[in-house]
């Protein structure tokens, strides 16, 4: 075997790459010495002596592309992520099963809201079809489902959603006892025409106040009432919140106040797959979201405001108006590219459309586990305790100096 004098006294010689494509295992000598050789594993015994000492040590002969290629195949689940934070302690084994429960009434709705037109689920509540058949809007049906696969966990104690008039106490049947509130399709007037759409929820943590089963007796007996008393949490009391955006992709967005976390629906694997994680959104932005066919309702303060983002000012550049008329799709945008939404109180509307605990508070949030901010205009709407179940707020929302640049403004 022939000898290789370096320039240097250490270096480190492997075998050429034509011996490499013929032998297996191979390994690495280096010498101190003024000769270096290199043999294959087999070959060690029939080395010649040379001066100085050799360490010989196995190299794994995997490349980089094959590993980065391997790890191409490596998908997280959302259960698989779920299990992953009950192990580590940041959530229980009763909170995994309730947001398992609820990604499982998210893929039914996505499934539903895909094949509205095809089962006759557009239209107004009440309509009749040919056959006679009282015909349910898709809002109703969304929030069946979301009902039933709350009830079926087992882990829920009272449940409230945006459709019904009060909140279900349901039956405990395991020790868990959470209590979940949740729009279960905002922005159903968009389905007609196939506009994003989505599901928004928020989770409290268990009272065991309040386990009485409520009948079709539809009066409120003194635990019903305990029941509202105890939904009836301020926002910064959330556990867990999220939102499902039905669109062009299905996209489940969580947070558990560890960061905010998108899994996206695979179709292939029927399961939604992590795609993003620690989302965090720009500190500012140049889009705004706001309903501008009620401009003339306004207050002065609010629209001055937007004046001003029309303006292009020494950048020449005003802002982008995008608006969508779904809370769910306008808010993922903003997350994503930054800015403002907002739903303002005006003349008709004195404390705007969007419902506190379903909409306002878990947006919210999500918003500040991104990094953001959410207001009604003159404070935290986290910090906003609510007086009734379907209180109404203003919503100003994105991007923290945006939020905080129009607090001033309505100051």
């Amino acid at each position: 075997m022939a000898a290789i004098t370096p320039p240097t006294s250490s270096h480190l010689l492997s075998a050429s790459s034509r011996s490499l494509s013929r032998l297996s295992p191979f390994q690495l000598c280096v010498f101190d010495t003024k000769t270096l050789v290199s043999f294959p594993s087999n070959h060690i015994s029939k080395k010649k002596h040379v001066a100085g000492g050799v360490k010989c040590m196995a190299v794994s002969t995997t490349s980089d592309a094959e590993t980065k290629k391997k790890n191409m195949f490596e998908i997280q689940t959302l259960t698989n992520w779920l299990l992953k934070q009950e192990q580590a302690g940041v959530i229980d084994a009763e909170l995994t099963i309730v947001l398992s429960s609820i990604s499982m009434a998210c893929k039914q709705i996505a499934s539903l809201v895909q094949r509205a037109s095809i089962s006759n689920l557009t239209g107004v509540q009440g309509a009749v079809n040919v056959q006679g058949e009282d015909q349910k809007k898709l809002d109703v049906v969304s929030n069946e489902v979301f009902s039933n696969c709350l009830r079926s966990s087992g882990r829920t104690g009272i449940i409230a959603s945006e459709e019904e008039d009060v909140p279900v106490a349901v039956e405990e049947s395991y020790s868990g006892n959470y209590i979940v509130v949740f729009d279960p399709l905002d922005g159903s007037s968009n389905i007609d025409a196939a506009v994003s759409t989505g599901s928004i929820f928020g989770i409290y943590s268990p009272n065991d106040e309040c386990l009485a089963d409520v009948g079709d007796d539809n009066t409120l007996d003194s635990t019903e009432q305990r029941c509202i008393v105890n939904v009836c949490q301020p926002g910064s009391n959330l556990l867990a919140a999220g939102y499902c955006m039905y669109s062009s992709s299905v996209i489940f967005v969580i947070t558990i106040g560890t960061g905010v976390y998108a899994f996206t629906l695979d179709p292939m694997y029927g399961e939604f797959v992590l795609t993003q994680e620690k989302i965090q959104i720009p500190k500012a932005g140049k889009i705004y979201a706001f309903n501008e066919g009620n401009y003339q309702l306004w207050d002065d303060k609010l629209k001055k405001y937007i004046d001003d983002l029309k303006d292009p000012g020494p950048s020449g550049k005003p802002y982008s108006a995008r608006y969508i008329g779904s809370l769910v799709g306008d808010f993922h945008r903003t997350l994503l590219y930054g800015g403002i939404y907002g739903y303002p109180r005006d003349k008709k509307s004195k404390n705007g459309k969007l419902r506190l605990l379903y909409e306002c508070a878990p947006m919210s949030f999500i918003v500040e586990q991104a990094g953001g901010k959410g207001s009604d205009g003159h404070q935290r709407i986290l910090d906003i305790q609510p007086t009734e179940i379907h209180q109404r707020v203003p919503l100003y929302i994105g991007s923290q100096e945006e939020v905080e640049k129009l607090e001033k403004y309505l100051a």
